[in-house]
């Protein structure tokens, strides 16, 4: 190849490799950046889960009255049926607590500002401010006096169903590894099973 020739030749090369470079770098670039917002995005739903954060204390709501003749008994273990938090479905529990009251499926709107909960379960007769000698009807407004979750207590409630039941505080390991919890409040009767 004469030298006419050799230097076009060496500008498109050199050209073609500066560009190869440039778009290695904006991939790896791109790719950082997507690293990047998966780990916000990720850290973002850890703080989410942030009003999942329950009670664990333990205490009973003045005037709750112990079953008298529960199903489980304290210090049974039972497998749980339902999902109110992540891991719960599934997971193996002992029983802490057992009480006779009217549970209480409500939607709340929390006092730390976040979205309006809807359909919590459960809150207990003895947890609501407007408790009185009868059990509350779907449709009445209330302010809970729970604890379960960030925001609850205070907050301003609608009741969206009722249930005359045995209600039931367990500690359980989460089916996600996560940390066990401790003293959960509350689930109810049909919401457990004896571990065979």
């Amino acid at each position: 190849m004469n030298r006419k020739n050799f230097l076009p030749f060496l500008a498109l090369s050199t050209t073609l490799a500066l560009s190869a470079c440039s778009t290695t770098e904006e991939a790896e670039t791109n790719s950082s950046e997507s690293s990047s917002s998966i780990e916000e995005s990720s850290s973002m739903e850890e703080s989410d889960m942030g009003h999942m954060m329950h009670d664990d204390s333990g205490d009973i709501p003045e005037g709750l009255q112990e079953a008298q003749d529960p199903t489980y008994a304290v210090g049974d273990t039972v497998m749980i049926e339902s999902g109110h938090m992540p891991g719960m479905k599934g997971a193996e529990a002992t029983i802490v607590g057992a009480f006779d009251t009217v549970a209480y499926e409500v939607s709340y709107d929390p006092t730390n500002g976040g979205d309006r909960v809807k359909n919590h379960k459960w809150v207990v007769y003895e947890e609501m401010a407007e408790a009185g000698d009868s059990a509350l009807e779907p449709g009445t407004e209330v302010t809970l006096e729970a604890m379960h979750m960030e925001g609850m207590q205070g907050a301003a409630a609608t009741i969206d169903a009722a249930n005359q039941t045995t209600v039931y505080m367990v500690d359980y390991q989460p089916t996600d590894g996560s940390e066990t919890v401790k003293n959960h409040k509350w689930l109810t009767e049909d919401e457990l099973a004896p571990v065979e």
